[in-house]
Protein backbone atom coordinates (compact mmCIF):
# COMPACT_ATOMS: atom_id res chain seq x y z
CA UNK A 1 0.00 0.00 0.00
CA UNK A 2 1.50 3.61 -1.00
CA UNK A 3 2.12 6.23 1.54
CA UNK A 4 -1.11 8.20 0.21
CA UNK A 5 -2.99 5.17 0.56
CA UNK A 6 -2.02 4.80 4.16
CA UNK A 7 -3.30 7.62 5.14
CA UNK A 8 -7.23 7.06 4.04
CA UNK A 9 -9.62 5.94 6.86
CA UNK A 10 -10.54 2.54 7.24
CA UNK A 11 -14.59 2.31 7.41
CA UNK A 12 -17.29 -0.01 7.38
CA UNK A 13 -17.68 0.25 3.36
CA UNK A 14 -13.69 -0.37 3.00
CA UNK A 15 -13.88 -3.72 4.94
CA UNK A 16 -16.54 -4.81 2.54
CA UNK A 17 -15.08 -3.72 -0.06
CA UNK A 18 -12.23 -5.37 0.86
CA UNK A 19 -14.12 -8.64 0.67
CA UNK A 20 -15.42 -7.78 -2.87
CA UNK A 21 -12.04 -8.17 -3.95
CA UNK A 22 -10.76 -10.44 -2.21
CA UNK A 23 -8.51 -8.36 -0.06
CA UNK A 24 -7.61 -10.13 3.84
CA UNK A 25 -8.26 -7.76 6.64
CA UNK A 26 -6.27 -7.48 9.30
CA UNK A 27 -7.18 -7.26 12.81
CA UNK A 28 -5.62 -7.03 16.50
CA UNK A 29 -6.40 -5.47 20.22
CA UNK A 30 -4.50 -2.85 21.86
CA UNK A 31 -5.97 -1.46 24.97
CA UNK A 32 -3.67 1.94 24.94
CA UNK A 33 -2.83 4.69 22.84
CA UNK A 34 0.70 4.10 22.07
CA UNK A 35 -0.10 0.11 21.03
CA UNK A 36 -2.77 1.86 18.86
CA UNK A 37 -0.69 3.97 17.81
CA UNK A 38 2.24 1.86 16.28
CA UNK A 39 -0.49 -0.52 15.16
CA UNK A 40 -2.21 2.12 12.78
CA UNK A 41 1.59 3.15 11.32
CA UNK A 42 2.26 -0.34 10.92
CA UNK A 43 -1.27 -0.33 8.53
CA UNK A 44 -3.39 -2.54 10.52
CA UNK A 45 -6.49 -2.46 8.98
CA UNK A 46 -8.93 -2.90 12.47
CA UNK A 47 -7.85 -2.53 16.02
CA UNK A 48 -10.27 -4.52 18.34
CA UNK A 49 -10.81 -3.04 21.78
CA UNK A 50 -11.52 -6.20 23.45
CA UNK A 51 -13.30 -6.88 26.65
CA UNK A 52 -9.86 -9.49 27.16
CA UNK A 53 -8.35 -6.43 28.69
CA UNK A 54 -10.00 -7.66 31.45
CA UNK A 55 -7.43 -10.52 31.70
CA UNK A 56 -4.42 -9.53 29.86
CA UNK A 57 -4.50 -5.67 31.42
CA UNK A 58 -6.80 -5.56 34.56
CA UNK A 59 -5.79 -9.50 36.20
CA UNK A 60 -8.82 -10.63 35.85
CA UNK A 61 -9.46 -14.44 35.71
CA UNK A 62 -12.33 -14.18 32.77
CA UNK A 63 -14.02 -10.99 30.46
CA UNK A 64 -17.32 -11.32 32.92
CA UNK A 65 -15.81 -8.34 35.28
CA UNK A 66 -15.15 -5.83 32.69
CA UNK A 67 -17.73 -3.07 32.75
CA UNK A 68 -18.66 0.02 30.32
CA UNK A 69 -16.42 2.57 32.29
CA UNK A 70 -13.69 0.11 31.77
CA UNK A 71 -14.71 0.29 28.00
CA UNK A 72 -15.28 3.83 26.96
CA UNK A 73 -11.55 4.19 29.00
CA UNK A 74 -10.08 2.17 27.13
CA UNK A 75 -11.53 2.85 23.60
CA UNK A 76 -11.00 6.18 24.03
CA UNK A 77 -6.92 6.08 24.63
CA UNK A 78 -6.67 3.97 21.58
CA UNK A 79 -8.87 5.83 19.29
CA UNK A 80 -6.56 8.80 20.19
CA UNK A 81 -4.04 6.60 18.47
CA UNK A 82 -5.80 5.53 15.44
CA UNK A 83 -5.73 7.84 13.11
CA UNK A 84 -6.26 5.41 9.75
CA UNK A 85 -7.72 1.74 11.29
CA UNK A 86 -11.06 1.42 12.04
CA UNK A 87 -11.43 1.30 15.84
CA UNK A 88 -14.20 -1.33 17.40
CA UNK A 89 -15.36 -1.15 21.02
CA UNK A 90 -16.44 -4.60 22.66
CA UNK A 91 -19.51 -4.54 24.85
CA UNK A 92 -18.65 -6.51 28.02
CA UNK A 93 -21.20 -8.57 29.49
CA UNK A 94 -24.78 -7.37 30.58
CA UNK A 95 -24.52 -3.92 28.74
CA UNK A 96 -26.36 -5.27 26.00
CA UNK A 97 -28.52 -8.54 27.54
CA UNK A 98 -30.60 -6.08 29.92
CA UNK A 99 -32.66 -4.35 26.96
CA UNK A 100 -32.56 -3.21 23.40
CA UNK A 101 -32.69 0.54 24.71
CA UNK A 102 -30.04 -0.19 27.16
CA UNK A 103 -28.24 -2.17 24.34
CA UNK A 104 -28.40 0.71 21.57
CA UNK A 105 -27.41 3.83 24.35
CA UNK A 106 -24.32 1.45 25.91
CA UNK A 107 -23.29 1.33 21.88
CA UNK A 108 -23.92 5.07 21.48
CA UNK A 109 -21.33 5.95 24.21
CA UNK A 110 -19.06 3.93 22.84
CA UNK A 111 -19.16 5.78 19.73
CA UNK A 112 -19.72 9.33 21.10
CA UNK A 113 -17.90 8.98 24.26
CA UNK A 114 -15.36 6.76 23.13
CA UNK A 115 -14.29 7.58 19.86
CA UNK A 116 -15.36 3.82 18.27
CA UNK A 117 -16.16 3.73 14.88
CA UNK A 118 -18.28 0.83 15.41
CA UNK A 119 -18.80 -1.95 17.99
CA UNK A 120 -18.70 -5.84 18.76
CA UNK A 121 -20.98 -7.92 20.49
CA UNK A 122 -21.40 -11.66 21.29
CA UNK A 123 -24.46 -13.81 20.68
CA UNK A 124 -26.43 -15.47 17.97
CA UNK A 125 -30.10 -15.18 16.60
CA UNK A 126 -31.10 -13.87 20.90
CA UNK A 127 -29.31 -10.90 19.85
CA UNK A 128 -30.71 -10.14 16.60
CA UNK A 129 -33.09 -7.80 17.49
CA UNK A 130 -30.37 -6.44 19.61
CA UNK A 131 -27.75 -5.84 16.51
CA UNK A 132 -30.65 -4.50 14.68
CA UNK A 133 -31.49 -1.71 16.63
CA UNK A 134 -27.81 -0.70 17.04
CA UNK A 135 -27.12 -1.04 13.47
CA UNK A 136 -30.74 1.36 12.14
CA UNK A 137 -29.19 3.67 14.99
CA UNK A 138 -26.15 4.49 12.38
CA UNK A 139 -23.71 2.30 14.44
CA UNK A 140 -21.42 -0.42 12.76
CA UNK A 141 -21.75 -3.83 14.60
CA UNK A 142 -19.31 -6.81 14.38
CA UNK A 143 -20.97 -9.89 15.57
CA UNK A 144 -19.08 -12.92 17.63
CA UNK A 145 -20.22 -16.40 16.85
CA UNK A 146 -18.39 -20.05 18.16
CA UNK A 147 -16.95 -19.91 21.40
CA UNK A 148 -17.93 -16.34 22.79
CA UNK A 149 -15.73 -15.84 26.45
CA UNK A 150 -18.85 -14.33 28.09
CA UNK A 151 -20.72 -17.16 27.93
CA UNK A 152 -17.95 -18.89 28.85
CA UNK A 153 -20.02 -20.83 31.97
CA UNK A 154 -22.85 -21.83 29.68
CA UNK A 155 -20.65 -23.04 27.41
CA UNK A 156 -18.54 -25.38 29.88
CA UNK A 157 -15.57 -23.58 29.23
CA UNK A 158 -12.98 -22.79 26.26
CA UNK A 159 -13.66 -25.54 23.92
CA UNK A 160 -14.23 -25.54 20.23
CA UNK A 161 -17.53 -24.69 19.26
CA UNK A 162 -19.67 -26.21 15.81
CA UNK A 163 -18.02 -29.39 15.73
CA UNK A 164 -21.25 -31.59 15.89
CA UNK A 165 -23.73 -31.54 12.87
CA UNK A 166 -26.63 -29.64 15.09
CA UNK A 167 -24.36 -27.06 16.46
CA UNK A 168 -22.45 -26.17 12.78
CA UNK A 169 -26.28 -25.89 11.84
CA UNK A 170 -26.80 -23.58 14.27
CA UNK A 171 -23.82 -21.39 14.15
CA UNK A 172 -24.45 -21.36 9.95
CA UNK A 173 -27.73 -19.82 10.74
CA UNK A 174 -27.09 -17.59 13.32
CA UNK A 175 -24.35 -16.06 10.55
CA UNK A 176 -27.14 -15.27 8.32
CA UNK A 177 -29.45 -14.20 10.90
CA UNK A 178 -26.87 -11.41 12.16
CA UNK A 179 -26.05 -10.89 8.82
CA UNK A 180 -29.98 -10.07 7.68
CA UNK A 181 -30.33 -7.96 11.29
CA UNK A 182 -27.32 -5.54 9.89
CA UNK A 183 -24.18 -6.70 11.50
CA UNK A 184 -21.35 -6.04 8.55
CA UNK A 185 -18.66 -8.54 9.41
CA UNK A 186 -18.93 -11.65 12.36
CA UNK A 187 -15.67 -12.99 14.70
CA UNK A 188 -15.79 -16.96 14.51
CA UNK A 189 -13.99 -17.96 16.91
CA UNK A 190 -12.70 -21.41 17.76
CA UNK A 191 -14.68 -23.08 15.06
CA UNK A 192 -13.44 -25.88 13.09
CA UNK A 193 -12.10 -24.58 9.73
CA UNK A 194 -14.55 -26.14 7.45
CA UNK A 195 -17.54 -24.66 9.17
CA UNK A 196 -15.51 -21.40 9.03
CA UNK A 197 -14.77 -21.41 5.42
CA UNK A 198 -18.60 -22.45 4.38
CA UNK A 199 -20.02 -19.71 6.46
CA UNK A 200 -17.51 -17.29 4.82
CA UNK A 201 -18.92 -18.42 1.52
CA UNK A 202 -22.43 -18.18 2.02
CA UNK A 203 -22.01 -14.36 3.62
CA UNK A 204 -21.48 -11.48 2.17
CA UNK A 205 -20.59 -9.59 5.14
CA UNK A 206 -17.14 -10.46 6.50
CA UNK A 207 -16.08 -13.00 8.59
CA UNK A 208 -12.74 -12.57 11.03
CA UNK A 209 -11.22 -15.78 12.54
CA UNK A 210 -9.42 -16.07 15.50
CA UNK A 211 -9.22 -20.00 15.31
CA UNK A 212 -11.45 -20.41 12.50
CA UNK A 213 -8.93 -20.96 9.84
CA UNK A 214 -8.23 -19.12 6.45
CA UNK A 215 -10.43 -18.78 4.48
CA UNK A 216 -11.99 -16.32 6.74
CA UNK A 217 -11.89 -13.38 5.37
CA UNK A 218 -9.26 -11.43 7.75
CA UNK A 219 -7.90 -12.78 11.57
CA UNK A 220 -8.13 -11.09 14.88
CA UNK A 221 -5.72 -11.95 17.79
CA UNK A 222 -4.95 -10.79 21.17
CA UNK A 223 -1.91 -8.13 20.94
CA UNK A 224 -0.38 -9.54 24.50
CA UNK A 225 -0.56 -13.69 22.62
CA UNK A 226 1.07 -12.72 19.20
CA UNK A 227 3.61 -10.50 20.73
CA UNK A 228 4.73 -13.15 23.81
CA UNK A 229 3.98 -11.17 26.87
CA UNK A 230 2.61 -14.13 28.60
CA UNK A 231 4.16 -17.84 29.02
CA UNK A 232 1.57 -19.08 31.16
CA UNK A 233 -0.47 -19.95 28.26
CA UNK A 234 -1.15 -19.56 24.48
CA UNK A 235 -4.08 -20.92 22.34
CA UNK A 236 -3.59 -23.28 19.87
CA UNK A 237 -4.39 -20.57 17.31
CA UNK A 238 -1.97 -17.95 18.70
CA UNK A 239 1.03 -17.42 16.34
CA UNK A 240 3.98 -15.69 18.37
CA UNK A 241 5.82 -13.02 15.85
CA UNK A 242 7.60 -12.01 19.26
CA UNK A 243 8.99 -13.07 22.70
CA UNK A 244 8.77 -9.76 24.45
CA UNK A 245 7.49 -11.41 27.66
CA UNK A 246 11.70 -12.99 27.93
CA UNK A 247 13.09 -9.32 26.07
CA UNK A 248 11.23 -7.32 28.85
CA UNK A 249 12.46 -9.26 31.38
CA UNK A 250 16.02 -9.46 30.31
CA UNK A 251 15.69 -5.24 29.65
CA UNK A 252 14.31 -4.99 33.51
CA UNK A 253 17.32 -7.30 35.10
CA UNK A 254 19.64 -5.46 33.38
CA UNK A 255 18.27 -2.06 34.41
CA UNK A 256 17.97 -3.24 38.07
CA UNK A 257 21.77 -4.77 38.26
CA UNK A 258 22.94 -1.20 36.60
CA UNK A 259 20.79 0.67 39.14
CA UNK A 260 22.64 -0.96 41.90
CA UNK A 261 25.86 -1.02 40.91
CA UNK A 262 25.83 2.51 39.94
CA UNK A 263 26.25 1.94 36.33
CA UNK A 264 23.24 3.70 35.63
CA UNK A 265 22.89 6.20 35.14
CA UNK A 266 25.95 7.49 33.64
CA UNK A 267 27.46 10.77 32.64
CA UNK A 268 25.49 10.72 29.36
CA UNK A 269 22.30 10.38 31.31
CA UNK A 270 22.68 13.01 34.04
CA UNK A 271 22.86 16.96 33.74
CA UNK A 272 26.09 19.43 34.77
Amino acid sequence: MSKEGKMNKITKATILEMKKKGEKITMLTAYDYSTAAVMDEAGIDMILVGDSLGMVVLGYDSTLPVTMEDMVHHTRAVSRGASRAMVIGDMPFMSYQASVEEAVRNAGRLMQEAGAHGVKLEGGREVADVVAKIASAGIPVVAHLGLTPQSVHQLGGYRVQGKDDAAAVRIKEDAKILEEAGAFSVVLECVPSKLAAEITESLEIVTIGIGGGVDCDGQVLVVNDMLGMFDKFIPKFVKKYANLNVNMKEAISQYIDEVKSGVFPGPEHSFK
